[in-house]
């Protein structure tokens, strides 16, 4: 798989989510049925996001088949490794803890969270 180039719109985000879940090649029919509860798009809509998907180099699509078959080029891993460095470097420097009090303070994240990040933590130092 290869790593993430452009970034994604939300419509675009909730397609591959719905590629990612279905865990190999997928009709835009499947996808359709993944996606409905958060959008009410028309097929031709979805279609209009594949070919943007495929352009971007997210997606592979097979055409060999009865049904185009949309399999993903960029693993779900990645993508949000590639997004959560963006999003850390372009708001908080790249500054890890600048982040978490961030969400601390405006009680996005709990106590029992911050625990469970220490544990997190102290496991990832005994694996160096």
């Amino acid at each position: 798989m290869t790593n993430p180039k452009k970034k994604l719109s939300d419509g675009e985000l909730e397609v591959m989510l719905a590629v990612w879940d279905a865990g190999g090649p997928v009709t835009a029919s499947e996808i359709l049925v993944g996606i409905r509860q958060k959008r009410s798009w028309a097929l031709s809509t979805l279609m209009t996001v594949l070919a943007r998907l495929v352009e971007k180099g997210y997606l592979s699509c097979d055409r060999t088949t009865r049904n185009n078959l949309y399999a993903p080029l960029v693993g779900e891993e990645a993508y949000k490794e590639a997004e959560s460095r963006t999003f850390l470097s372009r708001m908080y420097g790249n500054s890890l803890p600048n982040l978490v009090s961030c969400l601390y303070k405006s009680g996005a994240i709990s106590q029992k969270d911050l625990e469970e990040l220490q544990e997190f933590l102290d496991q990832a130092q005994k694996e160096e």
